[in-house]
């Protein structure tokens, strides 16, 4: 849902000066939002997925959140010719040289998410790490990539333990995660797997140096009010651009700019709410005013072209020739204590943070 209102608030926006500006007609058109529930179904996704294409017949095809809902759309897309907007399904196989219908226009594809996390832990000198992963495509990539990257530069990878998705129960791998004496705990899963590992990390009392999951930066609010303070201090996890202020944006709002917009429309949202739904309609915007018809190719074409030179709020948008992102990374958050609670701040790499790491964790 952050990312459906951010997407409703660059339309808002957009249609506040008359609708998005399309260089083939040149002029703006307002635009005209038609959305279904898919209930987090991959099944019933594909079936509205299809009904989008062939009887509501849009210029714009948008995906839903995350991974397994963005899937079906790929296949739909594919076989529509439609060109998919994908805000957040960064799996490695929805990118290949046969299909040009798809642009992941949010988050870097899932290889490349552990780039700055590893060059940190290079940068801490930490010699011997443990990693846990979820087996499954998104998790599985990074927990390769980083292990391919740490082994590289020499760093001993002591435990290296895939689990299944559905893992729930993570007590006796933390205790034998203690065994390895690492000084960096990695788990790579999906939410629900992020929160019963650190809730059960909690309740055994075991502390590590530095423990990173995928999620709290991103659903930060929902995992303050399931752990707590005392669950999330000094956890690191992957900041949003949200938590970096870019301002020297070529396309839409800064993040500090967003922030106040979208508590403006949507009093209820999150404290970091609509990021990647906002910067996939900035997306969509510059594929409109630089293509020079309305086909799904030339859309596709009009990205290419900006593709380095489009920078957002989520940073500098570029694709590779297969529509991965590639030039959003994502930065290392800790989420250190307040006075009352906590709060996630970017800590590498050194250019963006706004503070300082604490490593080892008391």
């Amino acid at each position: 849902m952050p990312e459906f209102d951010g997407l409703k608030l660059w339309i808002k926006l957009e249609n506040k000066k008359g609708g998005v500006y399309v260089g083939a007609y040149h002029k703006r058109i307002p635009l005209k939002l038609i959305a279904y529930n898919d209930q987090s179904s991959a099944a019933t996704a594909s079936v509205l997925y299809n009904q989008l294409i062939t009887q509501n017949k849009v210029n714009i095809f948008v995906s839903d959140f995350g991974s397994v809902l963005t899937a079906p759309a790929v296949a739909v897309g594919q076989a529509h010719k439609q060109l998919v907007f994908d805000p957040s399904g960064t799996g490695i196989p929805f990118f290949t040289p046969n299909n040009p219908y798809i642009v992941l226009t949010s988050l870097p594809e899932s290889s490349i998410w552990p780039t700055p996390l590893a060059q940190f832990i290079g940068a801490k000198k930490i010699k011997n790490v443990a990693i846990v992963y979820d087996s499954n495509d998104f998790d599985q990539s990074q927990a390769e990539t980083l292990k391919s990257k740490l082994t590289a530069e020499g760093v001993r990878v002591s435990y290296y333990q895939a689990v299944p998705t559905s893992t729930t129960s993570y007590g006796t791998i933390i205790n034998s995660m203690k065994a390895t004496n690492p000084g960096a705990v990695l788990e790579f899963g999906f939410q629900p797997n992020d929160t019963a590992f650190l809730g059960q990390l909690q309740s055994s009392g075991i502390k590590f140096p530095m423990t990173f999951t995928v999620f709290p930066g991103q659903l930060f609010s929902l995992f303050k009010s399931q752990l707590g303070k005392s669950g999330l201090q000094y956890t690191y996890t992957y900041a949003t651009n949200y938590s970096h202020n870019y301002t020297s944006v070529s396309e839409g709002l800064t993040s500090k700019a967003l922030l106040a917009d979208i508590h403006t429309y949507y009093p209820s949202a999150s404290n970091a709410p609509g990021l990647l739904g906002y910067n996939a309609g900035l997306v969509v915007q510059a594929a409109l005013k630089n293509a020079t018809s309305l086909s799904q190719l030339a859309l596709r074409n009009a990205l290419t072209k900006v593709s380095g030179s489009l920078n957002t709020v989520d940073g500098n948008f570029k694709i590779n020739s297969e529509g991965a992102q590639v030039g959003e990374l994502l930065p290392v958050g800790q989420i250190l204590p307040t006075s009352t609670s906590v709060s996630l701040k970017v800590v590498y790499p050194a250019a963006a943070a706004d503070a300082s790491a604490v490593y080892p964790a008391p």
